[in-house]
C-alpha cells in the first residue's frame, strides 16, 4: 500500500479494507450477504409490482410503501454489489469518483428514508385518528407532494454534506476501514482537524434522525391513544397490525443509524461501526417486505386476485 502522504484523489482510488482482518469469514459473509441482497430485490420488487397491478392497493399507504421499497432497492444497490466484489476477490479498490458517487447516494437515500418514514407515520395517524377526513387529508396530489419532498430533501442534503466531506484533505494512506464509502470512515483518513466536520455530521444527524424519530413517536403516541378508545376488536387488531409493522421498520432503521451518526468517529471502534453498518445496509432492507406483507390481509388478497383465484374463506 502507498503511504507516501499523497491525497487519495491524486492516487485515483481508495482501498476498502472491509472485513479483510477476518479473511476466513469473507466467503461466509459473501454467501450470507448475497442471500440477503436477493431477498431484498425479490421482496421489494414484489411489493412495487403488486401495488401497481392491483387496484385495491392504490391507496396512500401502499403508494408510500412502494416508494420505500424502491428506496431500499436503490440503497442496497449503492453499496452491496461493490461489497460482494470485494469479498469475492483479492482486489478491494474503488475509484475516487466511485467513492464520491457511493457516498452521495448512500447519504441521499438514507436521509430520504428518514423523511419518508415520518410521512408514513403521518399517513397512519390520519387513517386512525382522522378516519372521516382521511380521503381529504391524504388526497393523491398531497401524497405525491410528500413523496417528492422526501426525495428532494434527501438528495439536496446529501449534496451539501458529501461535498463538505470531500473538501477535507484526505492525506496519508488511502485505506478505508470499511466496506463502503461512509462519512465517519472517510473522516478518519484526514490529516487535518475534523471537529467542524464531526459537528456538522452531528447537527445534520440530529435534524434527519432525532427529529424524524421524535415526530414518528409522537404520531404513534396519538395513534395508541386513539386505538385504546376503539370499541371494535377488528379495528383494534388491524390498527395495531399495520402500525406495529411500521414501528418495527422504524426501530430496525433508526437504532443502528443513531449508533453510527450520533457519536464522533473516534467514539466507537472501527469493527463495531462495520457490523452496525452491515445491519442497516444489508439486513434491514431485506426485512421490510417481510414485515409489511407477512400477515397483511390486503397483500394476501391482492396475490389471490392476481393469480385469478378467490380468497379462501378462512383468510
Amino acid at each position: 500500500m502507498n503511504d507516501d502522504g499523497k491525497n487519495a484523489s491524486s492516487e485515483g482510488y481508495f482501498v476498502l479494507l472491509g472485513f479483510s482482518s477476518w479473511p476466513h469469514l469473507e466467503i461466509v459473509l459473501f454467501v450470507i450477504i448475497l442471500m440477503f441482497y436477493l431477498m431484498t430485490l425479490i421482496g421489494n420488487l414484489f411489493i412495487i409490482i403488486l401495488s401497481y397491478l392491483d387496484a385495491h392497493l392504490h391507496t396512500p399507504m401502499y403508494f408510500f410503501l412502494s416508494n420505500l421499497s424502491f428506496l431500499d432497492l436503490c440503497y442496497t444497490t449503492s453499496s452491496i454489489p461493490q461489497m460482494l466484489v470485494n469479498l469475492w476477490g483479492p482486489v478491494k479498490t474503488i475509484s475516487y469518483t466511485g467513492c464520491m458517487i457511493q457516498l452521495y447516494f448512500s447519504l441521499a437515500l438514507g436521509t430520504t428514508e428518514c423523511v419518508l418514514l415520518v410521512v408514513m407515520s403521518y399517513d397512519r395517524y390520519a387513517a386512525v385518528c382522522r378516519p372521516l377526513h382521511y380521503a381529504v387529508l391524504m388526497n393523491p396530489r398531497f401524497c405525491h407532494l410528500l413523496a417528492v419532498a422526501s426525495w428532494v430533501s434527501g438528495f439536496t442534503t446529501s449534496a451539501l454534506h458529501s461535498s463538505f466531506t470531500f473538501w477535507v484533505p484526505l492525506c496519508g494512506h488511502h485505506q478505508v476501514h470499511h466496506f463502503f464509502c461512509e462519512v465517519p470512515a472517510l473522516l478518519r483518513l484526514s490529516c487535518v482537524d475534523t471537529r467542524v466536520n464531526e459537528l456538522t455530521l452531528l447537527i445534520m444527524s440530529s435534524i434527519f434522525v432525532l427529529i424524524p424519530l421524535i415526530l414518528i413517536l409522537s404520531s404513534y403516541g396519538a395513534i395508541a391513544l386513539a386505538v385504546l378508545r376503539m370499541q371494535s376488536t377488528t379495528g383494534l387488531q388491524r390498527a395495531f397490525g399495520t402500525c406495529g409493522a411500521h414501528l418495527m421498520v422504524v426501530s430496525l432503521f433508526f437504532i443502528p443509524a443513531m449508533c453510527i451518526y450520533l457519536q464522533p468517529p473516534s467514539g466507537k471502534s472501527q469493527d463495531q461501526g462495520k457490523f452496525i453498518a452491515l445491519f442497516y445496509t444489508v439486513v434491514t432492507p431485506s426485512f421490510n417486505p417481510l414485515i409489511y406483507t407477512l400477515r397483511n390481509k390486503d397483500v394476501r388478497g391482492a396475490v389471490w386476485r392476481l393469480v385469478g383465484k378467490k380468497r379462501p374463506l378462512h383468510s
